[in-house]
């Protein structure tokens, strides 16, 4: 049986497909979200050169900010529900999950058998998310995949405490004005996303293991950053950004073996 997880969030469409509930037989990741032709994309490049087509597709759950928007799904369930089962079967020993995305960030506790205990999210407003690290790689003229990179050659952290982006890009620009060295201020902007994702996790409870998923995961100092902050070691999970995607395809294939039986 093979099932679909289609997670289509603020900056970037994913798809994954499971065989049994087990076995992931293609995915992929777009670097476009809602409202743009990500998911028509990611969906051509997951099944271009694979084994199955999407008439194999028995059962397709669909999550993220444009769930909605996703036509051909069985049904929607929500990005929170699909995170938890993703992060469950990726690290069955998780408790805690940091989930930094394109526009928001979201903490969840998790039971031993990977229920949703508790969540917290900042929907509200970019500081602390990717579009807040998009905005200063801008304005530092430091691509984000180097960012990482930039992180581990500061000397000191020159923290950002603004917690809004347009105030966070002046005190930025305000430092370079200073002389400031940008190594300093990247590991400085990393602190800042940790600070604000940190104390939603501090709402629900920390507790081991801790997993980070969402496209910042796959930022090493912003890791760096988080884990100093929580006086602890955070396992990144797996391929971050398709833990959605994939909790989603597990869930189509709970829904479909439930329909089955």
């Amino acid at each position: 049986m093979y099932t679909m997880g289609v997670d289509i969030g603020s900056s970037s469409s994913k798809v994954v497909v499971l065989k049994d509930g087990k076995d992931i037989v293609t995915k992929a990741v777009v670097q476009v979200g809602t409202g743009t032709s990500g998911p028509e994309r990611v969906m051509a490049e997951a099944f271009d050169g694979a084994d199955i087509t999407r008439e194999d597709i028995e059962y397709t759950v669909a999550t993220g900010y444009g769930r909605f928007n996703v036509d051909f799904a069985d049904t929607q369930i929500s990005e929170i529900t699909c995170h938890g089962a993703g992060i469950h079967f990726l690290v069955p020993s998780a408790r805690s999950i940091i989930d930094i995305g394109g526009q928001d960030a979201k903490a969840i506790r998790l039971s031993e058998n990977g229920n949703i205990q508790q969540f917290v999210m900042n929907d509200k407003c970019a500081a602390g998310t990717g579009r807040f690290l998009d905005v200063m790689s801008r304005v530092l003229e430091i691509p984000l995949s180097e960012m990482g990179d930039a992180h581990f050659k500061a000397e000191e952290w020159s923290f950002v405490s603004s917690t809004c982006t347009v105030f966070a890009e002046s005190e930025v620009i305000s430092l370079l004005s200073q002389g400031v060295k940008r190594e300093n201020i990247v590991a400085g902007v990393h602190a800042s996303v940790a600070s604000k994702a940190c104390s939603l996790l501090y709402r629900v409870g920390v507790n081991e293991d801790v997993v980070m998923c969402g496209g910042v995961a796959q930022n090493e100092g912003a890791v760096d950053a988080i884990e100093k902050e929580l006086k602890q070691k955070v396992i990144v999970a797996p391929d971050p950004q398709l833990t959605g995607a994939l909790g989603a395809a597990l869930l189509a294939y709970r829904e479909k073996s439930r329909d089955i039986a």
